[in-house]
């Protein structure tokens, strides 16, 4: 079956793992099914998952990969993906550009008029003709589908106080606040159930926004495509984080009108990625050279009340960010966050697993620099 694959006879990873080995994954609908595949091999891998975090349809994923065995949550995972899939024709007659893209474009069509099996379908009545304050009257779609859905594949008792921390963002539609639904919040956690994953997931004009506990919430998106900045603020260990991304950064001019909306979607969903990976790795060498300095004081001035102040905010514990992008089509547009099609969708789980293969074949470096516990990035699969 495609997207699947036999596990190896092994015992130990097959990188050196830290104290923390973080997946993080961002929003990009369709696209998601790229994300299980990359999470289905590092199972296979005997790579294990202390901390998932989750922005949208990479909430839907962290929350099936946190609320079950690891092995088990790759069979959830491909039940999922194969439900939400169920409901679009394949029209793949052929491996042809021309088909694939005919295929894709089918797919985006139905998954917009008739809906997504288990995820979201339309309402009876437009928006205009809808009850103001109702849900139909501020989006295009019905997601009650998805309670039902995330309930089936989801122990939300191991969720909420298994081994694997989860968290989620979204974006309070009111105050335009970022929130972090935290099942190991510091500050008081709260149980998290499927309508903490469905506010993650909640983008407008198309989903309305959840209500939890008086407030609402729209997609953690809006704010941010990916939870990498949370992860490391609330790093307390020696971490390898697998950063999963759905928009690559790099991508060819647009030729072609239908190319524009597609290479526009990349790059704002992809800058936010970048721009926390660059400020936090320049933030560490900043926080290396300045522990340096702090070395070199004598012992009357390294005592001081305000030094040990300053040595506390430079301490920093090691990460290793290993991005995972995956590989735009040639004939995938715009559209294709929203394109269910089975066979696209096998065809992502297979580009994840491919990538996790890829990088653990040049996983030298990495392994070296998590034995010495330093601090780098890694983007080592493939790029077409």
């Amino acid at each position: 079956m495609p997207g699947t694959q036999e596990p190896l006879d092994t015992h130990s990873a097959a990188v050196p793992l830290p104290e923390t080995v973080a997946l993080v994954l961002q929003g990009g609908g369709a696209l998601g099914s790229y994300q299980a595949g990359v999470f289905s091999e590092l199972v296979r891998q005997n790579v294990r998952i202390d901390w998932v975090a989750g922005i949208s349809i990479g909430a839907i994923n962290s929350a099936i990969i946190a609320g079950n065995e690891p092995h088990l949550a790759c069979t959830k995972l491909r039940e999922f993906w194969e439900l939400v899939t169920s409901g679009t024709v394949d029209f793949s007659f052929g491996t042809s550009d021309y088909w694939s893209e005919f295929n894709h474009f089918a797919g985006a069509a139905m998954a917009a008029t008739v809906g997504v099996p288990g995820f979201y379908r339309p309402h009876t009545l437009p928006p205009s003709l809808a009850w103001p304050g109702t849900p139909a009257a501020v989006s295009m779609y019905d997601t009650t589908p998805m309670i039902e859905t995330l309930n089936r594949f989801i122990d939300w008792d191991r969720l909420n106080n298994g081994p694997v921390r989860f968290s989620v963002g979204a974006v309070n539609v009111e105050s335009g606040n970022f929130y972090y639904f935290d099942t190991r919040d510091p500050h008081g956690r709260q149980a998290i159930d499927a309508r903490h994953i469905m506010a993650s997931g909640a983008l407008p004009p198309g989903f309305a926004p959840i209500e939890i506990n008086g407030k609402h919430y729209w997609d953690g998106g809006l704010v941010s495509n990916t939870p990498l900045a949370y992860v490391l603020d609330n790093q307390d260990s020696d971490m390898l984080a697998f950063q999963v991304d759905l928009f690559p950064a790099r991508g060819a001019l647009p030729t072609k009108y239908a190319d524009v909306m597609s290479r526009e979607k990349d790059i704002r969903y992809s800058s936010r990625t970048r721009q926390v990976t660059d400020y936090y790795m320049k933030l560490r060498k900043e926080h290396e050279a300045l522990r340096n300095v702090l070395a070199m004081l004598p012992p009357e001035m390294a005592s001081s009340p305000d030094v040990e102040r300053v040595r506390a905010l430079v301490e920093d514990n090691a990460v290793n960010i290993v991005h995972l992008i995956y590989n735009v089509q040639k004939w995938e547009s715009g559209m294709r966050d929203f394109e269910f099609s089975r066979s696209t969708m096998n065809m992502h789980w297979d580009q994840g697993i491919e990538a996790v293969q890829a990088v653990l074949r040049k996983g030298d470096l990495l392994a070296q620099n998590i034995m010495n516990g330093k601090t780098a990035t890694f983007d080592l699969a493939p790029h077409r």
